[in-house]
């Protein structure tokens, strides 16, 4: 698709709202007008005194266009241009295909904390009245934003200068899902080199250790993530969770989460590992319980291997549970999706976690055409609706709220949680609350100042078999942690 901006530069905004009806679609960008096919045209005109933002979009050779006048009123008219050419393109894609994402032309990561921006800039009202005629945000997801924001900002407020969260990253997989776009290993192909990466994981821990006790910084919450964690041995397990309990001070700790991830790791020895450790909260992931589907997605555990781990996880007295489910998955259909959801209800987890499919493979547009992709969007909005309907009225109430780029029909992942079990890494690293230092390969470290202006990443190497082999860079990066501190807080 050629992509025609002509009178502006908001080629990378223009592109964007595109993605958001045709996420894999080719893009070439110009600065001439072109009459193919398949075109979007967006023009700034100027007409006597006043600027018209103009939008054509061309499918197949079917086109509509839209315009409308710049308001002069709005002081920043350069952010009201853009905002005005993505809604008459927006328009248009709407008009030919059919189909309006329930974000409008709302395109960022964080919506909640871009709303709790404007609330606290310039009024409740305001931001509500901008978020539905501006973003052209519908009421439902409005409302998700309120709500997300109320739970956000209670847990940041738990957070003061000098804390920090730990993160460890654990990159093995039993076997790789069909849709993961993270960096992990099969324990097929990686277990030769586990052994080694737990040695010098350990000692990044010690070492991460020492910088945070010289810093005065104080432990808010530690999250062992992946990957999952619990493909490494109970022994393994036991090593690392020790390295993090005997290295750095646990007292101040609010949270310590181990992502327990898939069923089919999860065992008696392994979970016993984890509450000798002083683990409190984890994550047991079915993400459907619909076994065709699981098979699907190239996942090697059944609904009743779900069922079998998180019953053995409550009788050995784990209390604070979360359940991660996806919305949108191959095959996958609303009535199996409600299913699911109200065969997780029946095991009562503390806090549900409800993802929506990022399509990071080959998209149903480019195999099956526009109308399977309008559908399938339209199928996981219904389930998305659905869980959001179903938790809270069980008094699992939303709390955080996040996106990524290419998620099926422009949707959100969402924490649901009782009250009292909200996940607090969960939004200090999405907020960017504090510091953040991470541990293990494709870990990056984010060190946020006091005054909420500075933040520096310190990257590992990705894969674990980079992350052995320059290990000794990896250590050697650890002073920059120090030397921001010393920069931005003295």
């Amino acid at each position: 698709m050629k992509l025609c901006n002509i009178g502006h530069t908001f080629d990378y905004e223009m592109e964007k709202l595109i993605r958001l009806f045709l996420p894999f679609e080719k893009i070439e960008v110009l600065h001439t007008e072109c009459g193919d096919d398949n075109c979007v045209v967006c023009k700034l005109l100027q007409q006597d005194d006043d600027v018209i933002a103009y939008a054509k979009l061309t499918l197949e050779g079917n086109s509509v266009d839209s315009q409308s006048k710049i308001d002069k009123a709005i002081t920043d008219t350069r952010k009201e241009s853009q905002h005005e050419l993505g809604r008459q393109l927006f328009f248009c894609f709407e008009k030919l295909m059919g189909y309006r994402p329930d974000w409008g032309i709302l395109t960022g990561v964080r919506p909640a904390k871009l709303f709790s921006r404007y609330c606290n800039q310039y009024g409740n009202d305001y931001a509500e009245n901008f978020f539905k005629t501006k973003f052209l945000v519908n009421e439902s997801k409005l409302d998700l934003c309120k709500m997300s924001v109320k739970g956000e900002e209670e847990i940041v407020s738990l957070s003061s200068d000098n804390s920090f969260s730990l993160y460890i990253s654990i990159p093995f997989c039993p076997s790789r899902c069909s849709y993961c776009s993270f960096v992990s290993h099969s324990i097929e192909k990686a277990h030769d080199i586990i052994p080694q990466y737990v040695e010098l994981l350990c000692r990044e821990i010690e070492a991460t250790a020492v910088i945070a006790k010289n810093l005065n910084l104080k432990l808010e919450t530690v999250y062992m993530g992946g990957g999952t964690p619990t493909t490494l041995s109970a022994q393994q397990l036991n090593r690392v969770l020790g390295a993090i309990r005997q290295n750095f001070d646990m007292s101040t700790v609010r949270e310590f989460t181990v992502e327990a991830g898939r069923p089919d790791t999860i065992d008696y020895d392994k979970l016993l590992v984890l509450k000798q450790n002083g683990v409190s909260r984890i994550s047991i992931n079915p993400q459907t319980m619909n076994d065709s589907v699981l098979q699907c997605i190239g996942r090697k555990h059944t609904a009743s291997d779900t069922v079998v781990a998180f019953k053995l996880a409550r009788e050995m007295g784990f209390n604070n549970i979360n359940m991660d489910l996806i919305a949108g998955l191959p095959s996958d259909t609303f009535e199996s999706f409600k299913n699911t959801l109200n065969e997780i209800l029946k095991l009562d987890p503390e806090s549900v976690t409800v993802h929506a499919l990022s399509m990071k493979r080959a998209s149903t547009l480019n195999t099956n055409g526009q109308h399977e992709q309008i559908k399938l969007e339209s199928e996981a909005a219904k389930m998305v609706e659905f869980s959001r309907d179903a938790l809270q009225s069980s008094e699992i109430l939303p709390y955080y709220m996040y996106r990524q780029s290419k998620t099926v029909g422009n949707l959100e992942n969402v924490g649901y949680a009782k009250k009292g079990f909200e996940g607090l890494y969960n939004v200090y690293i999405m907020d960017e609350t504090h510091t953040i230092l991470a541990c293990g390969a494709s870990a990056v470290t984010k060190l946020k100042d006091n005054t909420q202006k500075n933040i520096k990443r310190i990257f590992n190497y990705k894969y674990p078999y980079e992350y052995i082999s320059g290990f000794k860079e990896i250590m050697s990066r650890k002073t920059e942690i120090g030397e921001f501190y010393d920069k931005h807080f003295k």
